[in-house]
C-alpha cells in the first residue's frame, strides 16, 4: 500500500499564503470537448487556467521533483503511451519496482477514483504528493525535502515569473501546495475523445468500418458484458464529471488470481483489501478505462497480462488460470482464479468464434486517439519541438 508519512505537516506546507480564486484567474482555461461529453469537475479552490495548465506542464515533466533529479512525473507518464510507461510495474527513481501498473492519465480529470484501488485519494491535487513524497514504495523520493524542492523551483530562471503568473493573488506562490495545484490542472486537460469511435458517436457513419462496427455490438451486449464495468462515456463504471451527483467509485474482482478459499491475491496487492481489511474486498481494483487501451499494454493491475489477445482469453474463460509453481516475490500464486469466490457476477465467461475474436479487438483499438498521442501542448516542454 503506498502511503505518504506527515501527511498533515504537506498539507500545511501546501497551504502557503493562500490559494488563488476565480476572481484572481486572467485567462481561464476554455475546455475543447464534443457536444456529448461534459467538462471534469473541477475543484473549487484550483480554478483552471491557460498559465496554470502551462505551469504545470513544466512542473510534470520537470526531473528536479525527484530526489535524486532522475525522474519526473512523465518518467512513468509517456504521451504516446497515453501516458502509461509501457511496463508491468513501475520502476521508482532509486531502482525499486512497484507492485503495480502505472496507471493512465488520458482522461485522469474523470476518474470517480485515481489509484487502482483507493477509495479515498479522488483529487488530483492530493493524488500528486504520493509519488512525490511516498515511501512504500518509493518513487520520487523526496521525502524530508520539501524545502530543497522548493528551493530548486526558485532558482530557476522560468518558475517564478510562471508561478506568479498562476496564482497573481500570492504574494509566495512557490510553494507545495501550488506545485500540486499546477499539476493537477495540467493533468485534469489530459482529455481524450476523438478516436474513430467519438467520429462515429458524432455521426460520421463512415468512422467505423464493419468489423469495428460488429465489435461495439459485441462489446454493448449481454454476450460478452464488457459494458457492466467498463461502460459509459470513460468506458469505465468509475467516471465522474461535473454534473455527476452520485458516488461513482467502482472496484471488481475480476478473476486474476485465487491462491486459497479466500479469493486472496498475492501478498501486498490485494486491492481494495490492503485498506479496508475486509475479505470481500480482496482482488477489487478500479476497473480502468479502455480508451486508448491499444497502447497501454501490459495490462491489469500488475501487468501480468501482456496483449490484448490474452486480456480477450482471460475474460473469455470467466477467470485466469495460473499453473502450479508460478511465484511472486516467492509466494506461490497459483490457482484458477475462474473459482475465487469474490469474482464478479459478470464474469462468466464466453465463446468467440475466430471473426467475433477479430472484431471486439477491431473496435478496441478504434478506441485510440491519435491527435492525443501527439498533441504538443501535452508534450515536454524542456525538448525542442
Amino acid at each position: 500500500m503506498r502511503t505518504i508519512p506527515s501527511l498533515l505537516v504537506l498539507a500545511l506546507l501546501g497551504a502557503g499564503c493562500g490559494g488563488s480564486d476565480a476572481s484572481s484567474v486572467t485567462e481561464p482555461w476554455v475546455w475543447d470537448l464534443p457536444t456529448n461529453v461534459l467538462p471534469p469537475r473541477v475543484p473549487e479552490d484550483n480554478p483552471m487556467s491557460v498559465s496554470k495548465v502551462e505551469l504545470g506542464r513544466f512542473l510534470f515533466y520537470d526531473k528536479r521533483l525527484s530526489a535524486n533529479r532522475t525522474q519526473s512525473c512523465a518518467s512513468c507518464h509517456q504521451q504516446d503511451l497515453a501516458f502509461t510507461d509501457g511496463l508491468a510495474q513501475a520502476e521508482g527513481s532509486t531502482g525499486e519496482i512497484h507492485p503495480r501498473n502505472s496507471m493512465v492519465l488520458a482522461n485522469a480529470g474523470y476518474a470517480a477514483s485515481l489509484t487502482w484501488a483507493n477509495d479515498v485519494l479522488d483529487r488530483l491535487e492530493e493524488q500528486a504528493l504520493v509519488p512525490m513524497f511516498g515511501e512504500t514504495p518509493v518513487e520520487l523520493g523526496m521525502a524530508g525535502m520539501e524545502d530543497e524542492l522548493l528551493r530548486r523551483l526558485r532558482e530557476d530562471d522560468r518558475y517564478p515569473e510562471m508561478f506568479a503568473e498562476a496564482f497573481p493573488e500570492d504574494e509566495d506562490p512557490i510553494v507545495l501546495g501550488n506545485i500540486t495545484k499546477a499539476i493537477g490542472a495540467f493533468q485534469r486537460q489530459l482529455t481524450s475523445f476523438n478516436s474513430k469511435y467519438d467520429s462515429w458517436t458524432q455521426g460520421d457513419r463512415t468512422a467505423l468500418d464493419e468489423s469495428e462496427q460488429r465489435g461495439l455490438a459485441l462489446f454493448l451486449g449481454e454476450k460478452l458484458e464488457c459494458f457492466h464495468c467498463h461502460g459509459g462515456f470513460l468506458f469505465s463504471q468509475a467516471s465522474d464529471h461535473e454534473q455527476n451527483t452520485f458516488d461513482q467509485k467502482s472496484f471488481m474482482n475480476n478473476g486474476l488470481y485465487n491462491l486459497d478459499e479466500d479469493g486472496s491475491y498475492p501478498r501486498g496487492n490485494e486491492g481494495l483489501y490492503d485498506l479496508t481489511f475486509d475479505p470481500a474486498d480482496k482482488g477489487r481494483f478500479k476497473p480502468p478505462s479502455l480508451r486508448n487501451i491499444e497502447v497501454t499494454a501490459p495490462y491489469m493491475h500488475d501487468g501480468s497480462i501482456a496483449t490484448l489477445e490474452e486480456v480477450i482469453d482471460h475474460y473469455a474463460r470467466g477467470g485466469r488460470l495460473v499453473p502450479e509453481g508460478t511465484t511472486i516475490d516467492g509466494q506461490d500464486v497459483s490457482g484458477d482464479g475462474r473459482d475465487n469466490p469474490n469474482k464478479s457476477a459478470f464474469l462468466r465467461g464466453f465463446e468467440l468464434t475466430p471473426q467475433e475474436r477479430e472484431d471486439i479487438l477491431a473496435f478496441l483499438r478504434a478506441l485510440t486517439d491519435e491527435e492525443f498521442l501527439r498533441n504538443p501542448a501535452h508534450s515536454d516542454p524542456f525538448v525542442e519541438q
